[in-house]
């Protein structure tokens, strides 16, 4: 699976953004599809994960509320909704895929593939 994150870019404080994920070489469609984000000199740490259903999402509690991650299978696609951005936002985001269909894993060691990361800038 090759996936290509896409939509990041410099917004204000407060704005919004839409990350994609693009899936290729195979269906994500039994796939849990999760974002993980790495900000300068820290460690990458999960934002957002959805199951393969879309049934079940689960959210870091920096991003709780502000954030929403779906998926649309038929077009091999997953999505990051960002509002109400805040400049500790500020980090490159990576997709990852785990192919295990009955978890929903929320650290790094549980996603077998990644994209290369789009980058988020929040001015304040």
């Amino acid at each position: 699976v090759q996936l290509q994150a896409s939509g990041g870019g410099l917004v204000q404080a407060g704005g919004s953004l839409r990350l994609s994920c693009a899936a290729s070489g195979r269906s994500i469609g039994t796939y849990t599809m999760g974002w993980f984000r790495q900000a300068p000199g820290k460690e990458r740490e999960f934002v957002a994960a959805i199951g393969w259903s879309g049934v079940s999402t689960y959210y870091a509690d920096s991003v709780k509320g502000r954030f929403t991650i779906s998926r649309d299978n038929a077009k091999n696609t997953v999505y990051l909704q960002m509002n109400s951005l805040k400049p500790e936002d500020t980090a490159v985001y990576y997709c990852a895929a785990d192919n295990l269909r009955f978890r929903v894993g929320t650290t790094r060691e549980e996603y077998d593939y990644w994209g290369q990361g789009t980058l988020v800038t929040v001015s304040s």
